[in-house]
């Protein structure tokens, strides 16, 4: 999801915290502008400090690479523009059935339980399963990412 918006915005963030190295993504929150825009507002309000996402989605030739621990995402709304960069920090593989009460409720949406992400995220997932073909399933391997938020341009 690179563009010239996104470059320019993580030239602009390098620029203005003098960092040297670093690798950065673009993305965006879930699967439609409204949903990006919405989740994207929970991070800049510091409510969002975690996202999920399938392992699968990193294991084509051009998925971008496995989150890592230091990495910084440019997260776009629902228009393609950036709004803020996050630094990883904590990145685990595991079923989705073993989403835990704290990852919920540092991932900030709905009521923050883990039922609520759960019943999210069967949902979320499963749009994805339908349109790629896949089997969705509670241990469906998920990779749970935590991240700071380390700038808002």
């Amino acid at each position: 999801m690179k563009s010239p918006a996104a470059d320019a915005y993580w030239e602009e963030f390098r620029k203005d915290t003098g960092l040297q190295d670093g690798r950065y993504v673009a993305a965006s929150f879930g699967d439609n502008p409204t949903m990006a825009d919405d989740l994207v507002a929970l991070v800049l309000t510091g409510r969002k400090r975690a996202t999920a996402s399938l392992a699968r989605d990193y294991r084509h030739p051009t998925a971008d690479p496995f989150p890592a621990v230091g990495d910084y995402v440019v997260w776009l709304d629902g228009s393609g523009t950036p709004r803020c960069i996050t630094k990883t920090t904590h990145v685990e593989m595991k079923p989705m059935s073993q989403v835990d009460e704290l990852f919920a409720w540092d991932e900030g949406e709905g009521d923050r339980t883990r039922a609520w992400w759960l019943e999210a995220h069967r949902r979320y997932f499963g749009r994805q399963a339908d349109r790629e073909g896949f089997l969705m399933h509670d241990e469906i391997e998920t990779v749970f990412e935590r991240f700071e938020l380390v700038w808002m341009g």
